[in-house]
Parts: structure tokens; C-alpha cells; sequence
């Protein structure tokens, strides 16, 4: 940055699923695994992670894996590494009444019910009711990696986020405070969508988003007639997604209480057991079709490599003609 020095800036994205399976394969050398363990799973499991993030991941399931005195480090400690990095520790010794587990069993239960009947939502990894760092309960999802996010897939995001809040008001008759991290995310995507991908009905093709990062001086960029307009619009779409899952949940209703069962007797539950009472999820995840589009892709390049290699082959030496015995032999004076 001196003067007479030139200044280059580069931009390092976080690694994509691809390289995060590189950058396990890196980490992984010097610690003993077993054969429960996929790469490739773990590499689904951890969008957003850098590669000290996935240092950190295997630094802690192999002491996981230490201190339940194991000879190699098995997939349930990597689950439990990933877990406690995301959530924290867990906090069974959290006094909770039974009413309590029963409203945040109902709540998670509500989550996975409506997130499995959607097509862009996130694919299910499982549910607790077992306290982690500030949360009473928590739901893991496989986050899908899109470069575009289409409209439905925001509104699949938002009914999925409300789902929880409609479950305790179905099934309980009455709402609580668990559901403020859900409402908070779901308000900024509605906002999100109407100010700066203009995907609002009423406001279409507007963007009051700034690259620049210079804001609009001391005002905002519209007026308080169209401020009005915006809540408006913000308020439908929360209201329409609330509905949306309140009818899905009334459809499973009998499944949904299946779940909330099984995670007040088992505290937690995963995609086998969700699956086991709705059936297997009727759409592929983008990431499987990420990963089946990767394997087109190396198969492709290898027949084309073995071709390329068939056709560069030096020919083969041509074996001499044998000597033909009839041909006298040459004339030998005396």
C-alpha cells in the first residue's frame, strides 16, 4: 500500500461442497477413522464452514471420539463435533417442566412436518428437544446451495420457519416465546423479498438494495405512503405462509403427533424416522443433484481420457518378414 507499490485485493470465497471434500480428505490424514464415516456426507453437512472450521471439526470429534475411549473415530462423532461447533453443548441438567418438553416437542415436530411436504425446502438431518447453548430445542437441516434462489423457494423457507408457531397454536391452543428466532428470520426474508428483489405483487421489479455500500444520504429512497405499502406487503406474505403451513399441518396432523411422541420418548429423532411415518420425500436435493452432475462430469472426462489415450498409442512394431529358404544362395567362386 506504499507509494510505488501496486495494490491487489482478492476475494476468497468460502469453499463450496466440492472443496470441502478436498479439505476433509487434507484433515483427515493423521486421524483414524472407520467405515461409518462418509466424506461426502460430512461435506453436505457443513455449508458456510471454512477450512480452519473443518480443522475444527475433526479436531473435535477425535477428541470426542478419545474420550468415549474408541480405537478409531466413528460418524456419530463427527455428528456430535458438528453439533456442539453449530449449537454448543448440550445442557440436559436444564431444569424443564413436562409442559415445556411437551410445547418444544410440538414446536420441532411442527418444523419437520411442514419442511418435508416442501419441495425447496431444506432436506431433514434430525431434531432434538435437548437443550443447546440458548436453544431449548433445535432442528438440523442440509442446506441447499443455490447460486439462484427462485420465489417459491424463499416462500418454502418462510412456511417451513412458521411452522413451529402454527404447530403450538393447532395442537396447543396457545403460543409462546420459542418461536422469536423463527419469526426474526422469516420477517427479514419477507423484507428481503419485497425491497430488494422486488418479488412483491404489489411493488414488482423494485430494488432498494445499494451495491455501493453509500446508502441514500439521511432519507430513505421512497416515501412513508410507500413505506406503508412495503409492511403491507411483508404482512401478506407472513400472513400467506402462516396459512400455508397451518394447512399442511391439519393434512399430517396424525404423523406430526407421531414425531412429537418420538422426541418426547427419545429427545431426539432423525431422517430415517421421519421418512418411517411420511414415506420418503417425493423431490431429489439440489445437492444430489449437484453431486450426480459431478460424477457425469469425472465419468465423461474419463472416457474421453481413455479414448484420447487409445488413439496417441504409438503402433506396434511390425515383426520382420521371415527369410524366404527357396531363394538359392548367392554364387561362390572356387
Amino acid at each position: 500500500m506504499r507509494a510505488g507499490r501496486f495494490d491487489r485485493q482478492i476475494y476468497v470465497e468460502l469453499p463450496e461442497l466440492s472443496d470441502r471434500e478436498e479439505i476433509f480428505h487434507v484433515h483427515l490424514r493423521k486421524v483414524k477413522i472407520d467405515g461409518s464415516v462418509s466424506i461426502e456426507q460430512l461435506a453436505r453437512q457443513t455449508p458456510g464452514f471454512s477450512g480452519a472450521d473443518i480443522a475444527n471439526v475433526c479436531n473435535e470429534a477425535a477428541l470426542i471420539a478419545a474420550r468415549r475411549k474408541k480405537q478409531a473415530v466413528q460418524r456419530q462423532d463427527f455428528i456430535d463435533a458438528i453439533d456442539r461447533i453449530i449449537g454448543g453443548l448440550e445442557k440436559k441438567s436444564k431444569i424443564i417442566t413436562d409442559d415445556e418438553r411437551r410445547s418444544i416437542a410440538i414446536h420441532e415436530a411442527g418444523h419437520a412436518t411442514v419442511s418435508w411436504h416442501l419441495r425447496y425446502a431444506n432436506p431433514l438431518i434430525k431434531v432434538t428437544i435437548v437443550p443447546r447453548g440458548k436453544a431449548l430445542g433445535a432442528a438440523w437441516y442440509m442446506p441447499e446451495e443455490r447460486q439462484i434462489e427462485p420465489k417459491q423457494a424463499l416462500l418454502d423457507q418462510i412456511c417451513s420457519l412458521m411452522a413451529g408457531r402454527v404447530a403450538e397454536d393447532i395442537f396447543l391452543g396457545f403460543t409462546d416465546t420459542g418461536a422469536l428466532n423463527d419469526l426474526e428470520r422469516a420477517t427479514k426474508i419477507a423484507y428481503a423479498m419485497v425491497t430488494f428483489y422486488g418479488m412483491s405483487d404489489k411493488l414488482p421489479n423494485i430494488s432498494y438494495y445499494d451495491s455501493s455500500g453509500q446508502s441514500y444520504g439521511f432519507t430513505k429512497p421512497y416515501s412513508e405512503e410507500r413505506a406503508k405499502s412495503i409492511d403491507q406487503e411483508v404482512q401478506e406474505i407472513i400472513n400467506s405462509q402462516y396459512e400455508r403451513a397451518r394447512e399442511i399441518l391439519k393434512q399430517y396432523a396424525k404423523g406430526h403427533g407421531e414425531l412429537a411422541e418420538l422426541l418426547l420418548a427419545n429427545e431426539v429423532i432423525f431422517t430415517e424416522d421421519v421418512e418411517r411415518v411420511f414415506g420418503k420425500r417425493q423431490w431429489a436435493s439440489r445437492t444430489e443433484e449437484i453431486l450426480k452432475a459431478n460424477e457425469e462430469a469425472k465419468r465423461k472426462e474419463q472416457q474421453e481420457a481413455a479414448v484420447s489415450a487409445d488413439t496417441t498409442a504409438a503402433p506396434e512394431d511390425t515383426p520382420a518378414e521371415p527369410a524366404d529358404t527357396d531363394t538359392p544362395p548367392p554364387f561362390q567362386p572356387e
